[in-house]
């Protein structure tokens, strides 16, 4: 019995990982870095951001995601991004790098254009501490070979364009790598590499000098995850976006609330998630953080730069 139920643990706990994957950040409308490597220098500054987010607090073993991320231009053409995400989820433990190129292009004075990739290494390990489980039985091969850890690459392609510095639109397609592997491992040849996508796209709206608004959507599909459709709302008070507030509803049944403000250089966001379906009985809802620093680069005479990222 013991070698039946073991597998079946381990595969619930990676899909709980996996689970969590492209958008599982849901500041990706504050920085959309996040989700597509297109966006890596796009607005002309530097920027190093800090994620973190609590899933499911109070639920034993809850999944716990932490982040750190740099972006910036390299010349005028060329944005460079790199990044490391830790995730955890019970005794599975998942670690991130990522490495970002972008190509921007300033077609004119109202239209910008991107075009990213990313290149990203991951090593997947079950807690060494597994072994002292009631599952365990010495010389187990499955065991043995989750603790020495599943080291996978994986690649994204993204593309980004905003007009007049307010609509932007943005195409990421994700698990390259992984999807195509998937294809191979069960022999099916019919879907296409770019079947997993994230699509998101909004408009800024500037009310008047103390008040903007800013609707988005997030259409997402990604490998090992459901389908969702994402809807947020986001309103900016005072002079350059002092302070932020929104709400966020995803097809999930998820509703989420931002609360954000900046401070010279330091932007700090923070979002609580609930649930409307029956696991939000088991758990105290869900917490995310992100801190970035922005560094703006001088600007050149004869290039004009979008100043929102």
């Amino acid at each position: 019995m013991k070698k039946i139920i073991l597998p079946l643990l381990i595969l619930a706990l990676a899909g709980t990982v996996y689970a969590q994957d492209e958008a599982i950040f849901s500041h990706y409308n504050i920085t959309p870095i996040l989700i597509n490597p297109a966006v890596a220098g796009f607005n002309n500054a530097h920027q190093i951001q800090f994620n973190a987010r609590a899933q499911w607090t109070g639920f034993p073993d809850a999944p716990m995601t932490l982040g750190v991320m740099y972006n910036g231009p390299v010349g005028n053409t060329f944005g460079l991004g790199i990044g490391l995400r830790s995730e955890t989820a019970a005794q599975l433990n998942r670690l991130r790098g990522q490495l970002n190129f972008a190509f921007r292009f300033p077609f004119s004075d109202n239209f910008k254009f991107g075009v990213g990739f990313t290149a990203e290494f991951q090593q997947i390990q079950l807690d060494n501490a597994f072994r002292n489980s009631n599952f365990y039985q010495e010389g187990d091969q499955i065991v043995e070979n989750a603790v020495n850890g599943q080291r996978e690459f994986d690649a994204n392609l993204g593309f980004w364009g905003e007009w007049n510095e307010r609509t932007y639109v943005g195409l990421a397609f994700a698990n390259l790598v992984g999807a195509r592997l998937d294809e191979i491992v069960t022999n099916t040849s019919n879907e296409s590499p770019f079947q997993y996508y994230l699509l998101t796209a909004g408009h800024r709206i500037q009310v008047n000098d103390f008040f903007g608004l800013e609707p988005s959507i997030l259409i997402r599909q990604v490998r090992n995850s459901p389908f969702q459709i994402d809807f947020n709302l986001k309103a900016s008070f005072l002079d350059d976006d002092q302070l932020v507030a929104g709400i966020s509803y995803r097809s999930l049944k998820t509703f989420g609330v931002l609360l954000g403000t900046k401070v010279s250089k330091i932007q700090l966001f923070y979002t609580y998630d609930v649930s409307f379906q029956q696991f939000q009985q088991f758990n105290a809802g869900s917490h995310e953080v992100t801190v970035a620093v922005n560094f703006e680069r001088k600007k050149k005479v004869g290039y004009n730069q979008p100043t929102n990222n």
